[in-house]
């Protein structure tokens, strides 16, 4: 049996994202696993999201693979505080309140990306995650996230 992503337990409706929802078909639909107290993200950008200079990922598609994978890191931080896995309970969906992103050398295109988020702190419905990106074993960029629990009664 392969095992979930995070993102692969949101619900339906909150699964349109364009970088981690698993509905969206022109999406990115990322994917984000447990590894060790770390969230782990492996993704290889297509050539068409290249930036401008040639050669390099544009840092637009850098902070979205940051902020996606923070949220769902984020939810699963959430539902293992409370003592469940992913599947045993409804994931709760987080939207992001803050994003910080450092660019510190350039991410070159046709490579595989790891992104990796460790929580910071888990307050209330509030997550704080640091994060980064590296490329070829190198970290080109880092972030850092607040994540905000979506209310289960958005009414």
């Amino acid at each position: 049996m392969a095992i979930k992503a995070f993102q692969d337990y949101y619900p339906d409706d909150y699964a349109h994202c364009y970088g981690c929802g698993k509905l969206n078909e022109k999406g990115m639909q990322i994917k984000s696993y447990w590894d060790g107290d770390e969230g782990l993200c492996r993704f290889t950008p297509a050539s068409h999201q290249s930036g401008g200079f040639p050669g390099n990922i544009y840092g637009g598609l850098i902070a979205s693979l940051i902020d996606c994978h923070c949220a769902g890191t984020a939810a699963a931080a959430k539902l293992r505080e409370e003592g469940f896995m992913p599947g045993e309970k409804q994931m709760s969906r987080f939207v992001t309140a803050s994003l910080k992103v450092d660019f510190l050398k350039p991410t070159p295109a046709g490579v595989e990306l790891e992104i990796r988020a460790s929580v910071v702190e888990i307050k209330n419905r509030k997550v704080t995650l640091s994060a980064s990106v590296i490329a070829d074993g190198v970290i080109t960029a880092k972030g850092e996230a607040i994540m905000v629990q979506i209310p289960e009664n958005k009414a």
